[in-house]
């Protein structure tokens, strides 16, 4: 089996066509970064395709590979940044006069260059190159055929499968080189009932850094056409959702978005060195009621949201953000954290290689605690049980969060009742920390499919967290 720097020395320098040598790239790196303080020259090769069925037909299909270079100086505070589709000697010679600019009259001192990483967190292999297209598109024809010999009221099923392989090669101008193969594949149904003339949807999606082979096996594809069956089921006979404030209940698993939002986006160290995170200066205090544990683990195999190596080359760790309630530490990249005076904890990520890096969320986790999630309805005389979640947003600044709850039911004197839709959670993310009351002992991880939003660029991240109560928060709603 290749190392991951001989398959990348294939795709950046050994190609037919290639116009740049390791040489030139190692020069051309040094010479652009001579008086920085840090920065590196980022590879990227990355294929990607994407099959989508609806109504037993393939209505779409695409396939694209793309293959380019980022180099960044770093000056200070100060960032200088080029990038290139044409990985040649010439192109990355212009990037080299252009990040030079920003070292202008500074005469840095270049930043120790990252420790090596030998655990392998997932395969290197290419997920669309182990199985033939027709196997993937034939898939999606038996989830079809499937989802509607499970129930008379189906009326239309969407599926697809969508997989990547991105190989990247961070090279520092010391000599450090490090490379990593990074496999992502995902499927997702949703199927539309109907009944008595309402229709509603539901849907589910799994995924992962693994083969194809996972997700065409029949049992993952029969547990995600029955989720996306069961929740449009449940709202066929869902109500309007009530309004006001109440306690609410939040189911395991992939309701840890709401953690992902309301509160990993303001432990990012880049808005706590600016000041402009509410949990910026508060290192140290108690920000969360006692027994909340926070943690962001990029070393969980397999996973959609893990890394071997940042994508500054950083071996990614499992930082502990919130320890008992008292906030221990932030997510750091390179840049913040020398200007932070601490150390990177391994989370420089980019969206691609005409990204520049920065603090961002792998997977983001609330670890157990020892309360049933029969003893957190009990507890409740009139509030929300929130299974699962859709969409939603923060204001990092003030913490303010608003999501919609695509799986909800009234709990009404400490039983589930209706299922209710409609309903939206408004809150705030560091008061919310205080009103967590019970933490349940069955803590879960989404089934792999988070992508996470900043300053315009998308990455994949995981969430995970048990059942949580909490004692307030704004139920936004249709019913009075």
């Amino acid at each position: 089996m290749s190392s991951a720097l001989e398959v990348t020395d294939k795709l950046f320098f050994d190609r037919p066509d290639a116009t740049l040598d390791r040489d030139a790239a190692h020069r051309l790196t040094a010479q652009g970064l001579a008086n920085s303080d840090d920065g590196e020259l980022f590879l990227e090769y990355r294929e990607s395709e994407a099959i989508s069925l609806d109504d037993g037909r393939i209505r779409s299909a695409s396939f694209d590979t793309t293959l380019g270079f980022g180099l960044r100086a770093v000056a200070g505070e100060a960032t200088g940044y080029a990038h290139s589709g044409e990985l040649t000697e010439d192109a990355l010679a212009r990037a080299a006069t252009n990040v030079a600019a920003v070292t202008t009259g500074h005469a840095g001192t270049m930043a120790e260059p990252p420790t090596g990483r030998n655990i392998q967190l997932y395969t290197d292999a290419n997920p669309l190159a182990g199985m033939p297209f027709a196997t993937r598109s034939g898939i999606l024809a038996e989830i079809d055929a499937y989802a509607r010999s499970r129930d008379s009221r189906v009326k239309q099923v969407m599926a697809s499968i969508s997989g990547e392989f991105q190989a990247v090669r961070i090279m520092r101008p010391d000599g450090t080189n490090v490379a990593d193969l990074r496999p992502l594949v995902r499927l997702n149904v949703a199927v539309v009932v109907e009944d008595n003339g309402r229709r509603e949807t539901g849907s589910y999606g799994t995924g992962g850094r693994y083969a194809y082979d996972r997700l065409i096996d029949p049992a993952t594809w029969h547990h995600a056409v029955e989720e996306a069956l069961r929740t449009a089921i449940v709202s066929l006979s869902s109500q309007p959702a009530p309004a006001g404030d109440m306690p609410v209940v939040l189911g395991a698993g992939w309701p840890g978005i709401l953690l992902h939002e309301a509160i990993g986006h303001g432990l990012e160290g880049d808005f706590n060195r600016k000041g402009t995170s509410a949990f910026a200066g508060l290192l140290g205090k108690q920000i969360a009621s006692k027994g909340v544990t926070v943690v962001d683990d990029g070393t969980i195999p397999d996973r959609r949201g893990s890394l071997t190596v940042d994508d500054e080359g950083t071996p990614t760790g499992r930082c502990t953000l919130i320890e008992d309630g008292i906030l221990t530490g932030y997510l750091q990249d390179r840049l913040n954290a020398r200007l932070m005076g601490v150390r990177p904890t391994g989370n420089g990520r980019r969206q691609s290689y005409a990204h520049a890096p920065m603090p961002r969320m792998t997977n983001t986790i609330m670890l157990g605690g020892d309360a049933s999630t029969d003893d957190m309805i009990r507890s409740v005389k009139r509030g929300l049980y929130a299974v699962n979640f859709g969409g939603g947003s923060v204001d990092i600044t003030s913490g303010k969060f608003v999501f919609s709850a695509s799986e909800a039911y009234l709990i009404e004197d400490g039983k589930i009742t209706a299922p209710i839709k409609g309903a939206t959670l408004i809150g705030n993310g560091p008061e919310a920390l205080t009103k967590v009351e019970m933490i349940g002992g069955d803590m879960e991880l989404d089934p792999g499919v988070g992508t996470c939003g900043k300053n315009g660029q998308g990455v994949p991240v995981g969430v995970g967290q048990p059942t949580l109560k909490l004692s307030g928060l704004t139920v936004g709603g249709t019913a009075t």
